[in-house]
């Protein structure tokens, strides 16, 4: 009797784990600081013929705060930084502080997955001020940069112990690590796989192959390039224009931030191959997408992001996979957060009630018929927020044109002293979307409350803030909305529409 009792219990594990296997593979690609609007997408030809013309490109994929590690929180949890209290790179804003530790990081894609049966790795960037003292929970197989992005002379956690590397190329060795796991991975479980590359964020270097490939390419020079704005908030009214010296810098910059993509590139191509050749890539759903985006000479703002602009908040996002028609174009409004709830529905998991974001599997899979700005009935609020970093402990001596009250930070001679972040760079915006409305609208914690406010039909360059212009009953709305975005916790609350 017991001979059939461990029969019957091997048999139900072996369908178990034949049930498991066919569930999707879940693998996403994080690039760092890769914008939309100034071209950011053009190196990335591998990108858009294996991922966007086998499946769907998003027009309208913003991300909820223009910050890396908030907003890396927020793809990991589903929520908006007033819930994970995630608001800038430093642990004290924080950013791996210890109610993130305590509480969020153990509710993340990684922990979810990870307790269905996934085996989970990551390679990359992690959040801003992780140093390698222990492997986040839910991640099996984890190689996990310390701090911010750089190219070379690193040090990754992996796994029980942190490695120190120095004439290596970062994201050529996440490439290999990635290839590695797949290789070596038990084929009978279902992965997720989190791959999260340097590039192309400060210091942009490019890997040697690759220097050149863009020579004498400029910075994109919109309407808004080196045009200081009075009608800006407060940090940007009051910058002066860039001088001539650093507009050749920025150029300079802008080439190697698309050279430095290239390698990134070649990854997703790697990878694509290696589950091709495994049979796997068809079960497996493959995310594309950025933190956040970039600006580089906008609004006399030399180069950064922090702000509530297209350039600094729109992020590419491609997906392909499983019942995803090849070639679609995504026109819904679509958050970083959404990609955590979408995954679920993908792998047949409930959603959590706690997560801010909604599904797009429904979008994903009728994009072909389907056009959100043709929908007389669409309706949805994006609430993007930024928590502004300066304070008395900012300021930099090299910068004598500004005094320690200002209470600015990003300040450099890099930059020719045009501070990137302030105290009262403190917004909260809602992007609005409906049928014939796409509208942003900014309130600003400062000692003018100030607003700004841009219909982006008519202004999609943001060159002329309206906030002045508005009805009342206009602003009044925003003004509700916000209030209520700013304090929303769970899906069905922060599904706000504005009118």
């Amino acid at each position: 009797m017991k001979c059939c009792c461990w029969i019957l219990i091997s048999l139900l594990f072996v369908i178990d784990k034949a049930i498991l296997a066919k569930r999707p593979n879940v693998l996403i690609i994080l690039t760092d600081d890769q914008d939309v609007v100034l071209d950011g997408m053009h190196p990335m030809r591998n990108v858009k013929n294996l991922i966007g013309s086998a499946g769907a490109t998003f027009e309208n994929a913003y991300t909820s705060s223009p910050l890396c590690c908030p907003s890396r929180a927020s793809i990991l949890t589903g929520k908006y930084a007033h819930n994970h209290l995630t608001f800038n790179n430093s642990m004290s804003g924080g950013c791996y502080g210890s109610h993130w530790r305590a509480k969020d990081e153990k509710h993340t894609l990684a922990t979810i997955l990870g307790n269905a049966g996934y085996s989970t790795f990551y390679a990359g960037k992690y959040l801003n001020a992780y140093h390698g003292l222990e492997v986040p929970p839910g991640w099996q197989h984890f190689f996990g940069l310390h701090g911010n992005s750089v190219y070379y002379n690193f040090t990754l956690r992996e796994n029980d112990h942190n490695v120190s590397y120095n004439n290596v190329y970062l994201t050529d060795l996440l490439r290999d690590k990635t290839l590695e796991f797949l290789d070596r991975r038990d084929k009978e479980e279902p992965f997720l796989a989190f791959i999260a590359p340097p590039a192309p964020h400060q210091p942009f270097t490019p890997a040697d192959r690759h220097m050149g490939a863009f020579n004498n390419t400029k910075a994109k020079r919109t309407p808004s390039f080196n045009k200081v704005d009075k009608e800006k908030h407060w940090l940007l009214a009051t910058s002066k224009e860039i001088p001539e010296e650093t507009l050749s810098l920025m150029d300079s910059y802008f080439e190697k931030r698309w050279e430095s993509l290239l390698a990134v590139d070649e990854l997703v191509a790697s990878v694509i191959h290696k589950l091709q050749q495994s049979g796997e890539l068809e079960n497996t759903y493959v995310i594309y997408t950025s933190d956040n985006g970039y600006h580089i000479g906008q609004f006399a703002q030399p180069f950064d992001k922090r702000q509530p602009y297209e350039t600094d908040i729109q992020v590419p996002l491609l997906i392909r996979g499983p019942s995803i028609k090849p070639g679609v174009t995504v026109t819904t409004p679509t958050l970083l957060i959404d990609l955590l709830p979408t995954i679920l529905e993908w792998i047949h998991l409930p959603l959590d009630p706690q997560m801010d974001g909604q599904s797009l599997h429904p979008f994903l899979v009728n994009a072909d018929s389907y056009d959100a700005a043709a929908d007389m009935y669409y309706n949805r609020g994006l609430l993007v927020q930024h928590k502004g970093e300066g304070n008395l402990r900012t300021y930099r001596s090299e910068c004598p044109m500004w005094k320690p009250e200002d209470r600015l930070a990003e300040c450099t001679r890099e930059s020719a002293c045009h501070c990137q972040d302030s105290w009262n760079n403190t917004y909260a915006c809602v992007r609005n979307f409906a049928y014939g409305i796409n509208h942003l609208y900014c309130e600003f914690q400062d000692d003018e409350d100030f607003a700004e406010f841009y219909d982006m039909y008519d202004d999609p360059q943001q060159l002329r803030n309206m906030a002045k212009q508005m009805l009342a009953i206009e602003r009044a709305l925003y003004s509700l909305a916000l209030k209520n975005l700013t304090k929303c916790a769970g899906a069905a609350s922060c599904s706000i529409h504005v009118f």
